[in-house]
């Protein structure tokens, strides 16, 4: 199972990665308390000295940080301008939680076949065994590995209904957010 260890990611402000946030399936408040911290991010500053070797993934790691804290705007601006396979990952994440289903599933299109999609599918197999339930993952994880439209419509089914299901998909999502901040940290930035 993937470990995400806040304290690995030099130049993201601890604040923006302690206390562990577990986002809504929705939109969520924006944390007022984040966004000094958030406003301050740019590409330099999360290099921590190191030398920046993807602008395109530093930027992502700007959205996600954005997104994390429930600044779906913010996020949105960020993201559409990254045309990279990562960068409409998050758009198409901050879309599903928009929530605009449809257009998350064109962004999740675009996509394509991300090297996050193997990841999380391994790990979401463990949470679904871990749960005891394997009906809980309704499809996302088959023989093509993650079908990112397949969780976007339980997102969709599960957003608001305070079912057990929900808690599950916040949990999957939150786990995504983690591999895909991971992903593109660990590209963006060298030395």
């Amino acid at each position: 199972m993937f470990r995400f260890d806040p304290k690995s990611y030099r130049g993201v402000p601890q604040e923006l990665l302690v206390p562990e946030r577990l986002c809504e399936l929705g939109p969520g408040k924006p944390n007022k308390a984040a966004r000094a911290a958030l406003e301050s991010l740019d590409a330099p500053a999360l290099a921590d000295g190191r030398t920046v070797a993807d602008a395109d993934l530093a930027a992502c790691c700007i959205s996600g940080l954005w997104l994390l804290h429930d600044y779906l705007d913010q996020s949105h601006t960020i993201s559409q301008n990254v045309d990279t396979a990562s960068g409409s990952y998050w758009h198409g994440i901050m879309h599903r939680r928009e929530p605009d289903y449809s257009n998350a599933k064109y962004w999740f299109r675009r996509v394509g076949r991300h090297e996050v999609f193997p990841v999380l599918a391994e790990n979401v197999k463990e949470l679904v065994q871990d749960s005891g339930d394997e009906r809980i993952a309704n499809g996302w994880v088959g023989r093509g590995g993650w079908d990112a439209a397949a969780f976007v419509d339980s997102c969709e089914r599960k957003n608001g209904s305070g079912m057990p299901a929900e808690l599950y998909c916040r949990r999957v999502a939150q786990l995504e957010w983690k591999l895909l901040f991971d992903d593109c940290y660990r590209s963006a930035f060298a030395g």
